[in-house]
């Protein structure tokens, strides 16, 4: 085989059926999938194994969260609602949305930094405190660091956007942010279940 044929080959082979840069983004959220079903699998070990353990609204501000819980599912919203946009050629819209979500993440980080101010030093609730202390903040923190880092994926693309990088056909980079940010979503809907209202 001469290397005008080998390089043919190597060209129509196929793949998965992904672009490289989407496949990588699932690969990863796999690994973040195995890193969260750990925290919380060791959370429920504790939990459901402590002889004593509080019930977590005499804790936690769960309104609070709650309410900050749906600031994060509006996120995931106006995300969908970014992608479409740019599917269909609506790029003023697209821009919108992207301000909207990186906005509302924002906002959600800003209401955690709150909860975990008024935690630590009105309501003296450390993670030296007891177990329970000690799960919830390392299961939130982790959560928040990675809504911390969807943030400022998001403005890159949200700049990017401004700048007129993307087109119809080519938005890879909101589709693939898109997946990290819903795949947080729903890890945050699962946390706040677990650890706010069992």
């Amino acid at each position: 085989m001469d290397a005008t044929t080998m390089t043919h080959a190597m060209e129509t082979e196929p793949g998965v059926g992904l672009p490289d840069k989407k496949l990588g983004m699932w690969v990863f959220l796999c690994s973040e999938v195995m890193f969260f079903t750990g925290l919380i699998g060791g959370y429920i070990v504790l939990r459901f194994g402590a002889p004593m353990w509080p019930i977590p609204s005499t804790v936690l501000n769960v309104p609070l969260t709650a309410f900050n819980t749906f600031l994060l599912i509006c996120s995931s919203v106006t995300m969908v609602l970014a992608l479409a946009a740019v599917q269909r050629g609506d790029f003023v819209k697209m821009k919108r949305f992207l301000v909207a979500t990186c906005l509302i993440g924002a906002g959600f980080l800003s209401v955690q930094v709150f909860e975990y101010h008024h935690l630590l030093f009105v309501e003296h609730f450390t993670p030296s405190k007891s177990l329970f202390g000690s799960v919830f903040f390392t299961t939130t923190g982790f959560h928040g660091f990675h809504v911390l880092c969807g943030v400022i994926c998001m403005t890159f693309v949200t700049i990017k956007a401004f700048r007129g990088k993307y087109s119809q056909a080519d938005h890879q980079g909101i589709e693939n942010v898109g997946l990290y940010w819903h795949f947080v979503d729903l890890v945050w809907i699962l946390l706040f279940t677990v650890i706010y209202l069992i």
